[in-house]
């Protein structure tokens, strides 16, 4: 008989829908959540290998906790829930180590009526969706920040050139070209930020700003150079953040012929391929962090 052992594992509820409406005064507040709840614990190998749930917390009471503590502890940032989860769970049940808890937040904003905000109805914002993380793994607590499907575009200054040529290159060098890319970014913060207390809303407010206007303002002589100025300029920004780790897929826009058509083209019309696409990734560390391998178990770098 083949000897086996159990490997890295954890189980959970995966994409709990929540939306918690604020309704203490006429003007409501909305929070719109996608949740999942992950356990992890060595005591635990003997539910997959013998079948014994003895230590089970089942999936089906990580999705009544991450509903209930939406009402008993609200969630002023996902970044707090999540924090408020993590502890329920490793700190209530002897036998879990730590886990894995994500949020993906759904920003909306007030719809206007006659020009002013109206009180209850609200409209999806489409400006990127808000990711927030929390690790307890090894009895540390990790949180991490961040941002996807943040779809930039610069119709000029940025440009390519100058990289190495072969039998196969047909790439055509450009000092003018769109740039554009659907930024994923995550960004962890020091642990002693975290345990002094961290305005999470407000850090992410300050970070997106940061990353749209590093984008916007740095001439690019490759995404990977912008990538570098991005995560620089919010490790800059705010003293909380060990680190940046990015995902950028290429948005390739290219120039149409209209030649055949006796039209010229001076970079005013283009095509949009949506693949093959280049794939950018890279992390910036602030110099002295101490790194921290375990906060970035099983979180996906690229969605």
């Amino acid at each position: 008989m083949v000897a086996v052992s159990l490997g890295a594992n954890k189980y959970g509820k995966a994409e709990n829908r929540v939306v918690r409406i604020y309704r203490d005064t006429p003007r409501h507040e909305i929070v719109d959540l996608n949740v999942t709840s992950q356990l992890r614990g060595t005591a635990l190998v003997d539910s997959y290998v013998e079948g014994d749930n003895a230590l089970v917390v089942a999936t089906d009471t990580q999705k009544n906790t991450v509903f209930a503590f939406a009402k008993e502890h609200g969630i002023p940032s996902p970044e707090e829930y999540l924090l408020h989860l993590g502890a329920h769970f490793v700190d209530g049940f002897d036998w879990i180590e730590g886990g894995l808890w994500q949020a993906e937040q759904y920003e909306w904003e007030r719809i206007l009526v006659d020009g002013k905000p109206h009180d209850h109805s609200f409209v999806r914002k489409g400006q990127g969706t808000r990711l927030a993380t929390v690790q307890k793994s090894a009895g540390a607590t990790h949180v991490i920040g961040g941002v996807k499907d943040l779809t930039v575009l610069k119709s000029t200054g940025s440009e390519f050139a100058g990289f190495p040529r072969d039998r196969y290159t047909t790439l055509v060098e450009t000092d003018d070209r769109i740039m554009a890319t659907s930024v994923t970014g995550r960004w962890r913060l020091l642990p002693d930020a975290v345990e002094a207390g961290i305005d999470y809303n407000g850090l992410y407010s300050e970070v997106l700003g940061v990353l749209l206007s590093t984008f916007a303002t740095v001439h690019s002589l490759a995404l990977q150079q912008t990538l570098f100025a991005m995560g620089a300029a919010a490790i800059e920004a705010r003293p909380e953040i060990a680190e940046v780790r990015f995902a950028m897929p290429n948005r390739h826009h290219f120039v149409c012929d209209l030649s055949p058509f006796g039209l010229e083209n001076p970079n005013e019309v283009f095509y949009a391929a949506d693949r093959p696409y280049g794939l950018i990734e890279g992390t910036v560390s602030r110099d002295g962090a101490a790194p921290a391998p375990d906060a970035w178990a099983d979180v996906p770098s690229f969605v």
